[in-house]
């Protein structure tokens, strides 16, 4: 099983950006974990600060990988570009957010992905990923 996630904006400083609010744990830490604990499910990975290189890292992967994690961070609110395709994937996309988005500013309550996603998972921290890692092999395992 080939699962890929994608995370936007300021992912990249998890571990040091607003400690209070997204954790102090990096990802690349967290996700070598995630790869131990998932040995026979390839986890692969891709984080970009730019609209554009996310939408093309989900055009080339649209067809080779089996479900995609997805963390927009704050383009969820605001790429209409993003979730354009997300929607013209087949695979099954989950939307992922370390915090509850719901209890945040008001300007975070709109996805312009969920709609297009399989799923929305908010409010775990870093947990989200293998959530969404469960509930995506779930899935995927029933429709062989």
């Amino acid at each position: 099983m080939k699962i890929f996630i994608i995370n936007g904006p300021n992912l990249n400083l998890l571990g040091t950006r607003q400690p209070d609010i997204y954790g102090n744990r990096n990802f690349s830490d967290y996700l070598e974990e995630l790869r131990k604990k998932y040995p026979d499910t390839e986890i692969n990975y891709f984080q970009s600060n730019h609209a554009g290189e996310i939408i093309d890292k989900l055009h080339e992967i649209a067809f080779t990988t089996d479900g995609i994690i997805l963390n927009p961070a704050a383009y969820t609110h605001s790429s209409l570009a993003i979730a354009d395709a997300v929607a013209a994937i087949r695979k099954p996309v989950v939307e992922v957010h370390l915090t509850n988005i719901y209890a945040r500013d008001n300007i975070r309550h709109q996805s312009m992905v969920s709609r297009y996603a399989k799923g929305v998972i908010s409010g775990f921290g870093l947990d989200v990923y293998e959530l969404a890692l469960n509930a995506l092999l779930k899935l995927l395992n029933k429709a062989d």
